[in-house]
């Protein structure tokens, strides 16, 4: 629920005062909040995403930046997925293995997208 418990920002991650800060509802990080805004005023058009749920909140959050016009990179060792086994869902390593394997090969006119592991990351501007 928002503004719970469960909502807040654990103190060890609690951002810098320059730090935007995006709440979010849904999957996709971009739908219905701030988060274009404050990309487009930071001159952002490389996303590198990382998290939790690959499943749900990752994959939508690619499909979401991707649509809207930004290179979209998964950290492949840098999101995970619940265990969704007693729903009939294939096991997290799987889940994780799969969303890492389609996005290695996903494409759109004009914007990359693709994996790197976090020992490749590179916050350059290219």
């Amino acid at each position: 629920m928002k503004e719970s418990d469960d909502w807040r920002i654990v103190p060890e991650l609690t951002p810098g005062d320059t730090e935007p800060l995006v709440h979010k509802s849904y999957g996709d990080s971009f739908e219905d909040t701030t988060l274009e805004t404050v990309l487009s005023g930071l001159e952002v058009g490389r996303l590198l995403v990382a998290g939790a749920e690959s499943d749900a909140c990752i994959r939508s959050t690619l499909h979401g930046a991707l649509v809207r016009g930004y290179d979209a990179t998964l950290v492949s060792d840098a999101h995970t997925a619940g265990d969704r086994t007693a729903w009939g869902a294939p096991p997290p390593a799987q889940v994780i293995a799969h969303t890492n394997l389609y996005w290695t090969y996903q494409t759109a006119p004009g914007r990359t997208a693709g994996t790197v592991e976090t020992k490749d990351v590179d916050f350059g501007t290219s």
